[in-house]
């Protein structure tokens, strides 16, 4: 088609022109341009909010997370109170383990006048109830649950016994369970995993060196040894090792504080304890472990302080005192709460049972 011949309403040279919008089309056509324009805007701000929002929103989540780094890298504060609930008798060198909920058991111990018992008594909230009977009475030796039971590594009266007792909580009943490669008293134990950790210890003649790794239905086995011969060492595991605190040789206290990886095998010192310390128990919150109370080598010279350990970094401060001084005592932890049952004042064994409760950093 040429050029003339392009049809009307097309442009062409013959084409009649459109008339000129109206005012009112005009009007509407502003209109809607406006509409759209105040549509964009309106949909540009909600954007800037939403992310304001989210930028707000992570900034909380950052806080927050700084908030539990700065707790984790801080010791915990600690409410402590005593108990109105007491032990039947006072009691010290008792093996303490956690069971559900707020409940814990002591096992054996060193009764007021030397004599050893062989007690089992679980501790609920407001009571005391005597459930079985270990195989002979004992005292000095520590436990660990594992898998829902409690084992009781060695422990001793007139001389030191190697036996692993098995304490079932829904039968109350004791069984032997295994058996440490020599006799073992005045241990410290503790547990990785479904592992028990036996460190150091009495044999009747001399102080041992060693780590004995046992778990249930297998056998006994030296994983390490000690610089030397350790006693009434405090120990517990947090951030993957065992932290091990004081002890003594035979003579004397220690300071050193110790790390056992039981993946590695690797032992090495960290840091100092505040002051020599035996005879002291131990916990572990976070990657922080709580050393209780002790003693130095001398009769009566319990402290009441309350130690804690980065277990990173072996950084040692004391963070509280004990109502009283105190040595020898049974410690566990179990929903959030800490109990310290019995052990040794200046003037002998205690009845008394102390709650630690973690108020935060």
């Amino acid at each position: 088609m040429s050029t003339a011949e392009r049809r009307p309403g097309h442009g062409g040279p013959g084409a009649p022109r459109r008339p000129p919008p109206s005012p009112v089309t005009v009007r509407r056509r502003r209109a809607v341009a406006l509409a759209a324009m105040v549509v964009l805007l309106v949909l540009i701000i909600s954007l800037a909010l939403a992310g304001g929002s989210t930028r707000k929103g992570s900034g909380a989540a950052r806080s927050e997370a700084a908030r539990a780094a700065a707790a984790e890298r801080a010791p915990a504060r600690f409410s402590i109170r005593t108990l109105p609930l007491t032990l039947p008798v006072a009691l010290q060198d008792a093996a303490a383990a956690p069971l559900a909920g707020e409940q814990f058991v002591l096992l054996g111990g060193l009764e007021a006048g030397e004599g050893s018992t062989a007690a089992v008594t679980v501790l609920d909230a407001g009571r005391a109830i005597a459930h079985a009977s270990l195989p002979e009475p004992q005292h000095d030796a520590q436990a660990a649950r594992l898998g829902g039971m409690v084992y009781v590594f060695g422990g001793g009266q007139e001389s030191s016994y190697n036996h692993i007792l098995r304490f079932d909580p829904a039968t109350a009943s004791v069984a032997q369970a295994g058996e440490l490669p020599q006799a073992t008293s005045d241990a410290a134990v503790a547990e990785v995993g479904e592992t028990a950790y036996v460190i150091g210890g009495y044999d009747g003649q001399q102080a041992l060196d060693t780590i004995v790794a046992w778990r249930p239905g297998g056998s006994a086995e030296v994983l390490a040894h000690l610089p030397s011969g350790l006693r009434y060492a405090a120990a517990a595991a947090a951030s993957g090792g065992i932290v091990i605190a004081g002890g003594t040789p035979g003579e004397g206290a220690n300071a050193a504080i110790l790390r056992f990886d039981p993946a590695t095998r690797a032992l090495q010192t960290i840091g100092q304890m505040p002051a020599p310390v035996e005879h002291a128990s131990a916990f572990a919150l976070g990657r922080y472990v709580y050393v209780v109370g002790g003693r130095g080598p001398a009769q009566g010279s319990q402290t009441a302080d309350l130690v804690a350990i980065d277990s990173t970094s072996g950084h040692a401060v004391r963070i509280a005192q004990l109502p009283q001084p105190l040595s020898d005592a049974a410690v566990t932890a179990s929903g959030g709460r800490v109990w310290v049952a019995g052990g040794s004042g200046t003037s002998g064994p205690v009845a008394s049972i102390l709650e630690l409760e973690p108020l935060g950093p």
